[in-house]
């Protein structure tokens, strides 16, 4: 009797354990799958955010502007003597620049780029003769005219004038800025217009800011033998590295995961990414001279960037760093020894 008693506890005592220990497994496996659940769910709505915002920095980094976009530049650091003098001679350049279009301004020429787009250009015939052809490449969110006052300059060389609109700025089409890339390819197309015109043409090619990365972009690709030489003023390492910056400036989050993922979306919406888009990269390859020139204190394209373009070039170059120069304001420091050094350097290559 009392051994059946026995038994009868210990099978209890033994389900209910099993039990126990069924539910508590059941319940750990609930946790798990909750936990799991929550994790899946935690990761989906960070993926979406991040697609989110890295659409969100393509369409503010390089859908088609209206006007300059002068809010992602950071605030100056350069001193209140040197802007005076900058606004000085920007005063004076500007003073007669409308009577010099409207004596120099000869032709607007138009091309079609490779995917289709109608890019315009101003074209200054200085001389007929003259075989001296500068292309003169503007800068983010800018246009042709803004090259007017370098053109000013060339002209008194003898340089017949080309100022293109790049793609997605001014006169010429496009959904998506170039920052350079995609803008190469057309600059080709404008080298080849101006050799088909004059097949004993004598190219320079000289840009500000993206212009610089432009031009820099396009020393790496192959060229006819009428392009002798670059000026790049300010012109940034890589889209990668300005976006960087830009990314850190304007929104203070970290590269990443936003920025890769702005980069693959670029990919898809305009055709390239911010990986490849190297003047550096491009540098590297080039059988041309190149000028570099930069403002000391500039905050925008870091300086740092010029030492290590120039430093990359393989071929015959020169570097002229300006003391107390901002972003683009190279030329405007002083205007008449930035191009001495600047003809100096052409007339090297450039009969």
């Amino acid at each position: 009797m009392i051994g059946n008693a026995v038994t009868i506890y210990g099978q209890q005592w033994y389900l209910s354990m099993r039990n126990n220990k069924r539910n508590e497994r059941t319940n750990r496996h609930s946790f798990v799958r909750k936990l799991l659940t929550g994790i899946c769910i935690l990761l989906l709505i960070l993926l979406i955010a991040d697609i989110f915002a890295g659409n969100y920095l393509v369409t503010f980094a390089i859908a088609r502007k209206d006007g300059v976009n002068s809010k992602v530049a950071p605030t100056p650091v350069t001193q209140t003597e040197a802007e005076q003098i900058i606004d000085q001679n920007v005063k004076a350049i500007y003073e007669d620049l409308d009577e010099w279009q409207e004596a120099s301004f000869t032709a607007t020429k138009q091309i079609h780029s490779h995917d289709g787009l109608q890019l315009e250009a101003d074209y200054y015939e200085t001389d007929p003769s003259s075989h001296r052809y500068a292309i003169l490449i503007h800068g983010y969110t800018g246009n042709r005219s803004h090259m007017r006052p370098y053109g000013k300059y060339y002209q008194t060389q003898g340089y017949n004038l080309l100022m293109p609109d790049l793609r997605s700025h001014g006169g010429s089409e496009g959904d998506y800025i170039g920052m350079g890339w995609l803008d190469k390819d057309d600059i080709v197309k404008w080298i080849d217009l101006l050799v088909a015109e004059d097949p004993d043409a004598q190219i320079i090619l000289h840009g500000v800011s993206m212009g610089g990365a432009t031009v820099l972009m396009t020393s790496g690709e192959q060229l006819p033998s009428n392009v002798k030489a670059i000026v790049d003023d300010c012109g940034y390492t890589s889209v990668w590295d300005i976006f960087s910056d830009e990314v850190q400036y304007l929104f203070h989050i970290p590269t990443f995961p936003v920025l890769n993922t702005a980069s693959q979306i670029s990919k898809l919406r305009a055709g390239y990414t911010f990986t490849e888009a190297s003047s550096l990269k491009q540098v590297k390859k080039t059988n041309l001279p190149i000028f570099f020139t930069h403002g000391s204190l500039d905050n925008f394209v870091h300086t740092e960037m010029v030492y290590e373009l120039y430093e990359a070039c393989p071929t015959a170059k020169e570097l002229y760093v300006v003391e107390g120069a901002g972003h683009g304001q190279a030329m405007y420091m002083d205007p008449d020894l930035y191009f001495d050094k600047i003809f100096s350097f052409l007339d090297q290559f450039v009969d």
